[in-house]
């Protein structure tokens, strides 16, 4: 039986340790803590996350950009971005590692060798703009795995779903263009970064290939699961994706201390299977999930269990 891939490294816990922040640690750690007592516990497989190549990375980022953050020699803590994106020591390397566990999970699921996978990843990464470290992120990890899988995967039709409580401003516009990319976006509206207005669909060959939806502050399980059933899904067999990205971000829970939104746990999972059936439909269940947001540790924990039990059936 194939597994589930568990794409980690210990970088990804030593990111921003010793500083006070609400992308902190112990993120992580509660979540390889619930994983590794996960039943099946036969289902999961763990996997040591390699570090991305440059050349990955600077098919989304900017080339200075790319070296700028790969050459920060840090001792204490530096501020990237308006004071909420911070590096410390560990931050460059923890950030490759990042971005190539997407292209490692994602090749290693294209090929056969895994069902699926989830990435519990630090820096998170679908705020990171083409040059611009923003909202906790520095590379753009989903955007990467995505264009590895166009560019040496070959793939023709690639879907990210992006469920996180914020709009993922770089994975738009990176894609913004782009006809092989679906990018659907469910987020509060409005709320950080301020972008994902229902109006912006895409440009030039990527004109219809955005899908924002806007949920006000107060939505629940119904309004989301409603969205699910009656836009991303018809969008997502239109679109036939050879492969399927989510940007798992798990803020909208009822208990996160950064959102509006009040999903409860059980909503990631039912979310889960409206995405695994859609896979299954269109791609062999060919399924990769990126930690992105989450910030109240037990409901965080929860969810990202519901939709690990989803994943591995």
């Amino acid at each position: 039986m194939k597994m589930v891939g568990i794409f980690h490294h210990e970088l990804f816990e030593k990111h921003l340790e010793g500083y006070q922040h609400p992308e902190r640690p112990e993120r992580v750690k509660v979540i390889m803590k619930r994983l590794r007592s996960f039943e099946p516990v036969d289902s999961l497989t763990f996997i040591e996350a390699a570090p991305a190549e440059r050349a990955w990375i600077e098919r989304i980022h900017d080339p200075g950009y790319v070296n700028g953050i790969l050459s920060l020699e840090i001792t204490d803590a530096v501020v990237l971005d308006w004071g909420d994106t911070v590096a410390t020591p560990a931050t460059p390397q923890a950030a490759l590692h990042a971005a190539g566990a997407a292209v490692q999970a994602s090749r290693m699921v294209l090929a056969g060798e895994l069902a699926s996978a989830f990435c519990p990843v630090r820096p998170p990464g679908h705020h990171a703009e083409h040059d611009r470290a923003m909202g906790f992120c520095l590379f753009n990890n989903i955007a990467i795995a995505a264009a590895d899988l166009l560019e040496h995967g070959g793939l023709r039709r690639v879907a990210i779903v992006d469920w996180d409580v914020h709009h993922g401003n770089g994975t738009e516009k990176s894609f913004i263009e782009e006809a092989r990319v679906l990018y659907v976006s469910l987020h509060q509206y409005p709320h950080y970064p301020g972008t994902g207005h229902e109006r912006t669909v895409g440009t030039g060959p990527g004109a219809g290939y955005t899908m924002n939806v806007p949920m006000g502050a107060g939505a629940g399980d119904r309004e989301y699961l409603d969205a699910f059933e009656n836009r991303v899904i018809p969008a997502l067999d239109s679109f036939k994706p050879e492969f399927i990205l989510i940007s798992a971000g798990f803020d909208a829970h009822g208990d996160d201390p950064l959102s509006g939104a009040l999903l409860t746990t059980e909503a990631f999972g039912r979310m889960t299977e409206y995405l695994k059936a859609a896979a299954e439909r269109h791609c062999g269940g060919k399924i990769v999930s990126l930690l992105e947001g989450g910030y109240d540790l037990d409901a965080l924990a929860d969810s990202v269990e519901a939709h690990l039990t989803v994943l591995a059936g």
